[in-house]
């Protein structure tokens, strides 16, 4: 039997990353404080670039429990396994660079519901998904699932800041089996995305070495503008690029 072909994007952003501009919620939690669906990642490095206003990312990590300001020219980025809850502050607006395009819209991104949720996949997607579009039913659904995440996020910080990282682990735990069933359509997607760009470097390399630089006769440039904007995000309303190798809208949606 032959196998199909492996996708391949053909034009992806620099290194395939995926880009997106944010801003947090400014819905009050029910600790007082307003912004977005805490969450993970679970392959994926992301990178906050913040363009304006001020605000904060409170992450939960082995290292414990950090409250990160945020201001114009902040740069921020966490690895794998780091719960974030991006804080509005006035006016916070961040360009988020993410690392492997497409996976995170993949479902690499895992809400920090409480446990019960988290032990049912059935109950997960209904609480993660929502209604298509950007009326009243969405932005309520929005909300009631950010909602539902802080109230998760404020346990494992509570144990965590008390110095009991049991609850943050089972957490880790429990979102890397809920998706395990996903490994092989993100395998594909890293190999037609990151790894692809990262072997055309090397076969640019060696063509250089060889005094043979055919690659350049395709240079050229690309644009893009957003094609959705103030969508609902899990951080804040998103503007999103249908570019190679992203899927908006961002995804459970």
């Amino acid at each position: 039997m032959v196998s199909a072909p492996e996708p391949r994007l053909a034009h992806p952003l620099p290194g395939a990353i995926a880009l997106s501009h944010l801003s947090p919620y400014d819905w009050q939690a029910a600790d007082g404080i307003c912004g977005g669906s805490p969450h993970l990642h679970l392959v994926c490095t992301e990178a906050y670039v913040v363009t304006g206003g001020r605000g904060a990312v409170q992450t939960l990590s082995p290292d414990g429990y950090r409250d990160i300001p945020l201001e114009a020219g902040s740069l921020v980025w966490f690895t794998p396994g780091t719960v974030h809850r991006m804080v509005q502050g006035d006016d916070l607006r961040v360009t988020v660079l993410m690392q492997n395009s497409g996976l995170p819209e993949a479902g690499d991104a895992v809400f920090t519901f409480p446990p019960g949720v988290l032990a049912d996949p059935e109950a997960y997607a209904a609480a993660a998904s929502l209604p298509p579009g950007t009326g009243p039913a969405t932005e309520a659904a929005a909300r009631r699932r950010r909602d539902l995440a802080v109230e998760g996020y404020l346990g494992l910080r509570e144990a965590l800041v008390a110095g009991d990282d049991g609850p943050y682990r089972a957490f880790q735990r429990a979102a890397a089996r809920l998706v395990r069933d996903k490994v092989p359509t993100w395998r594909a997607l890293w190999r037609a995305g990151a790894l692809a760009t990262a072997e055309r470097t090397g076969a640019q390399l060696d063509a250089l070495a060889d005094g043979e630089p055919a690659h350049l006769a395709e240079a050229t440039a690309h644009e893009a503008a957003p094609t959705r904007r103030g969508g609902f995000g899990m951080c804040g309303r998103r503007d999103e690029y249908a570019l190679p190798g992203t899927t908006p809208p961002h995804r459970p949606e």
